[in-house]
């Protein structure tokens, strides 16, 4: 059945008439649903939203704050599987890797309960002559969170609940590709006894990050996802006076030495280098094997078991890896597997048309593992953010 998923604002759903956008699931490579993408009015609404709950919100005293989120840690740790259910359904992970990602960001509300502890100050005494020293932190007012579409529970719990529990006030941006655990995740802050205001979601694209990053009332901003946008978004979001923390890409080294075991560097990398379908920025992309006999015996042992990965539905108990996120993002690592070719590397396991029996339209790519390649070459150099 298809749904829709709008915004949270003020402690309840708004819906307006701009665009909407669908909602795969990754899986069946079928529309399950449709998310509204906000417009100006839209977004000004609740940045006006948390502006206005800012002040009560921090004159309340961390004590009460931190009593809220031992409600929302609780009510979390009941909701985990239907958190990861909404991540698996929209993502593509398995259900194991969506319950511990859940588990994850549950881990970062349970920090938080301490931020009475957390947000003391200092004080010195006679630093100078006749002069004491003291600090106090206070809340900045709107925090804006703008968060990707690989971890849509785990990372916006990385950022809401810090920057609330020491008393601002938040506007999350979800990824549009899987947009409904966000929601989720505000509904539950509001049952656990958070003020309407202080939470509020927009659903969206670059229209809607271009408002946040340039309205006077935000004054801080978190982003996570690739290189180019967080570029962009750091770049914009300081030229209009806020404090932004950008977070894009990456290409994670493993060095293999001589002495190492095998078998056991064999394991690490197969769940390092595929496990989320490779759609992690810390995934082991590159593996440095210091020596040709040592790659040699690596690459031997690597080929039968990136082609022996269970690749299926998420939802599948025994398997290992599920579809990418997207038909777009499939494509995407697609062409850097294309490109490796053509640059010459080695492509000793081609995942490129491996489609799972009944699951044919699902957005499935095989793992992929290259041999012989250089530090010249793209697929080196790049993030390919896919199962290679």
């Amino acid at each position: 059945m298809s749904y829709q998923v709008v915004h949270f604002i003020n402690g309840r759903s708004v819906s307006d008439h701009s665009r909407i956008q669908a909602i795969y699931n990754p899986a069946t490579g079928d529309v399950i649903g449709h998310v509204a993408m906000a417009d100006k009015t839209t977004v000004e609404n609740a940045i006006a939203t948390a502006k206005a709950a800012f002040p009560a919100w921090a004159a309340t005293p961390p004590l009460r704050r931190a009593r809220i989120f031992f409600q929302y840690k609780t009510l979390l740790e009941k909701h985990l599987d239907e958190l990861a259910r909404l991540v698996t359904q929209e993502h593509g992970k398995t259900l194991s890797d969506a319950r511990g990602s859940v588990q994850r960001g549950i881990e970062l509300v349970d920090f938080v309960c301490g931020m009475p502890n957390l947000l003391k100050g200092s004080y010195a005494e006679n630093v100078a002559t006749d002069v004491d020293c003291y600090s106090i932190r206070q809340p900045l007012g709107v925090c804006v969170g703008i968060t990707p579409f690989n971890f849509p529970a785990m990372i916006p719990l990385w950022m809401f609940p810090m920057a609330i529990a020491a008393g601002n006030t938040f506007v999350l941006k979800p990824s549009e590709r899987d947009p409904s655990c966000a929601i989720r995740l505000a509904e539950l802050a509001k049952e656990a006894g958070l003020p309407d205001g202080v939470l509020n979601v927009v659903q969206g694209d670059k229209e809607v990050v271009d408002v946040l990053l340039r309205h006077p009332d935000v004054k801080t901003i978190s982003f996570v996802g690739s290189t180019h946008i967080a570029e962009s978004v750091y770049h914009t979001g300081t030229a209009h006076g806020k404090r932004v923390q950008a977070f894009g890409g990456a290409k994670n080294h493993g060095v293999v030495m001589p002495d190492a075991d095998i078998e056991q560097v064999v394991d690490a990398i197969v769940g390092a280098a595929y496990g989320s379908a490779g759609e992690r920025c810390m995934a082991i992309s590159v593996a440095v094997a210091v020596g040709d006999n040592v790659a040699d015996a690596l690459i031997k042992k690597l080929i039968p078991r990136v082609q022996q990965l269970k690749i299926g539905p998420g939802t599948q108990p025994d398997v290992e890896m599920g579809p990418l996120v997207s038909q777009q993002h499939w494509e995407r690592v697609r062409s850097y597997i294309d490109l490796g070719v053509n640059e010459g590397a080695s492509l000793v396991v081609d995942g490129r048309a491996f489609k799972p029996k009944g699951h044919e339209k699902g957005f499935y790519m095989g793992g992929s593992l290259f041999d012989n390649v250089t530090s010249a070459m793209r697929i080196y150099k790049e993030e390919i953010f896919g199962p290679v």
